[in-house]
């Protein structure tokens, strides 16, 4: 079968015919493999059939490229994208959604969702995320009953147990396709400080030497720091392996890196290049091209090296993303989250180490998170093969769990469902009793304990939740007050949000002092973050003593930041630039476009939620002068 003049593999005719016997379906195969087209088709078919189709992504980045992706594909009149912050088209037959915003429609049966037949869910094992994964599980469990689902994953080895729980809970046939085998098939080396690119085997049958653990060309260490080797090293190495895809969990480290490697003078400037990324900033406000970033990434661009990540300004990524998608660029540093979905692959990919910061420790990659950027390796159609280069670190070289890491992808999907405050809220507004039993037993966490044949008591964990909403006056006889309907509506911070802005106190707060409040509760602190300016006036006094005044955010410790975060909204607040900002603290550009992202998503879901006029007025102005203030940064 061909389809988009392309010969398909049998597991994509499979699950296209899976499709067209009206089934859901499951696809899990390896990263690079031809999971899209299946959607593509999917996509097609429905719009002949005149049927609204849900994409859903996640994470913005990928929302964003698809929406692109698809308005040429289909063109701009037939897509539409909401992401939280912004909203395009939402009534098109095609709309590409973040899973967080298909959710909230599902849960509080949005009327949007009963002209929805289908909804991919690209890269669903993220089911298995600690903080996010009972985002797909309510997804699935509160989408109507017609409604049919493609399910694209990378390698989950208890595929047939997700589409048996899926079948068990909707009602309809599941289709599960398995595919093991890539088109492009991956090499697996490493890269060790003496050896070089070498086999893992090889770098184990050397590691009982003498001082191996603890020196570096043979000179004895005192400190046991971590002995990185040299990248530039690793990259003069692969000779004709490039392009290469150099995967840091550090946005400094990116950047650094491609720094050093430019000044090694490895590969010769391009004027292609230069004028290219002169063009696409020809338009952009001056004070872009004076950043300190982009002076950096200007000069390693055009020596053909560059870096990506959610520190840059959107057009910056757009102009790395095109130039690597055109070839043009040799050695890509990038953090993970290039990997997930953007269809960008080299012929290598590299690992600066195995280890990352997942905000809690520091701690070795799963086999699903490793596969997942590995899999970037190798483009089809040009590459015989993917190479997969990781490098050791020799004082922290543990062959037994590289090997585990990097052997084969052996994570099952595991369910992380929890009870949110908002769901709970909703399935008492808009369920019976019988229907709420109902619901409690069809968690993917249910079924795989049942399985297992151990209890699960989600009845009582629901109870309790009401218990706790009934002392805060959000329920009263299973009932919800108006500060529950306010809740109900809010998706993230409920209790704080519906506090202050459900309730007369909100009354006291004018558009400053609301802008702040927003912003404390948006600013995600980090270690590295400086402020230069924290403002300390009469105004964030005033919001400080209202949040004192209420028990449940003084003890927040998100509000020990009221200075600081008042800092970022000030030059907004007072018709100022948004370069401005950067002057008050280090926090990155893209940071910085996402903290007011933050700040827009929770004004929407106050607006939805709100029934008092003076609130509207004043949040909606604050609206307003964001999308102005950021209009010169914040393209799609």
């Amino acid at each position: 079968m061909e389809y988009l003049g392309l010969t398909l593999d049998k597991f994509q005719e499979d699950a296209i015919n899976a499709i067209e016997e009206g089934n859901s379906v499951v696809v899990s195969a390896p990263t690079g493999s031809g999971k899209t087209l299946i959607a593509n088709y999917l996509i097609d078919l429905k719009i002949k059939e005149k049927k609204k189709v849900i994409y859903t992504a996640p994470i913005k980045a990928l929302s964003n490229q698809k929406y692109k992706e698809f308005s040429k594909l289909y063109g701009e009149a037939n897509v539409g994208l909401m992401t939280g912050d912004v909203v395009e088209n939402p009534d098109a037959p095609i709309v590409i959604v973040t899973t967080e915003i298909y959710r909230n429609m599902a849960i509080a049966k949005d009327e949007r969702i009963d002209k929805v037949f289908a909804v991919v869910f690209d890269e669903v094992h993220y089911i298995n995320d600690i903080e996010r994964g009972h985002i797909w599980e309510e997804s699935v469990i509160f989408s109507p009953e017609k409604v049919r689902f493609l399910c694209l994953s990378a390698t989950i080895p208890n595929a047939q147990e997700f589409s048996d729980w899926i079948m068990k809970i909707k009602g309809h046939n599941v289709t599960t396709i398995t595919h093991h085998k890539r088109i492009v098939p991956l090499t697996h080396k490493f890269y060790d400080i003496e050896l070089g690119i070498a086999d893992l085997q090889e770098i184990h049958d050397v590691a009982n030497i003498p001082d191996y653990h603890h020196a570096v060309r043979g000179k004895r260490q005192k400190r046991q720091r971590p002995q990185f080797p040299d990248h530039t090293k690793l990259i003069k190495e692969l000779g004709n392996e490039l392009p290469a895809l150099f995967f840091c969990f550090s946005r400094d480290r990116c950047e650094k890196k491609a720094k050093e490697l430019a000044e090694t003078g490895m590969f010769t400037s391009s004027i292609e290049i230069s004028n290219f990324v002169r063009n696409k900033l020809q338009e952009a406000p001056d004070e872009i091209c004076r950043l300190k970033t982009t002076k950096i990434l200007r000069e390693t661009l055009s020596r053909h090296i560059g870096f990506h990540h959610a520190g840059l300004l959107p057009v910056l990524k757009e102009i790395v993303e095109e130039l690597f998608a055109k070839g043009l660029i040799k050695v890509l540093y990038a953090t993970e989250t290039f990997a997930v979905g953007i269809n960008m692959p080299a012929r290598t990919v590299c690992f600066d180490s195995l280890k990352k910061y997942d905000g809690i420790s520091l701690r070795y990659l799963n086999t699903k998170e490793y596969f997942q950027m590995a899999g970037r390796a190798g483009r089809r159609g040009i590459d015989t093969h993917g190479l997969v280069v990781t490098q050791i670190v020799r004082n922290e070289f543990d062959y037994e769990k590289i090997k585990k890491v990097t052997s084969k992808d052996i994570e099952p999907i595991k369910s992380q469902f929890k009870l949110s405050i908002n769901t709970v809220l909703n399935m008492l507004k808009l369920h019976t009793e019988e229907e709420i039993n109902i619901i409690l037993k069809q968690s993917f966490l249910a079924y795989q304990m049942e399985i297992k044949k151990r209890k699960l008591d989600m009845k009582t964990r629901f109870e309790n939740k009401i218990n706790q909403l009934e002392k805060l006056d959000y329920i009263v006889n299973r009932q919800l007050t108006d500060k529950g309907i306010f809740a109900s509506k809010i998706y993230s911070d409920e209790i704080l949000t519906t506090e202050i802005f459900g309730t007369d106190r909100v009354d006291k707060l004018d558009e400053e002092g609301i802008l702040i409040i927003l912003a404390v509760l948006s600013y995600e602190p980090r270690e590295k973050d400086r402020f230069f300016k924290p403002r300390k006036n009469a105004k964030t006094r005033e919001v400080r003593h209202i949040v004192d005044d209420i028990p449940l955010t003084r003890k927040d410790n998100r509000f020990r930041y009221v200075y600081e975060a008042t800092s970022l909204v000030g030059p907004c607040q007072n018709d100022g630039s948004f370069f401005d900002i950067l002057d008050l603290t280090n926090i990155s550009e893209g940071n910085l476009i996402r903290f007011f992202n933050q700040i827009t998503d929770r004004i929407q879901q106050i607006q939805r939620a709100s029934m008092n006029p003076h609130l509207t007025q004043k949040i909606t102005h604050i609206h307003d002068r964001i999308r102005v203030f950021l209009e010169a940064v914040n393209r799609i």
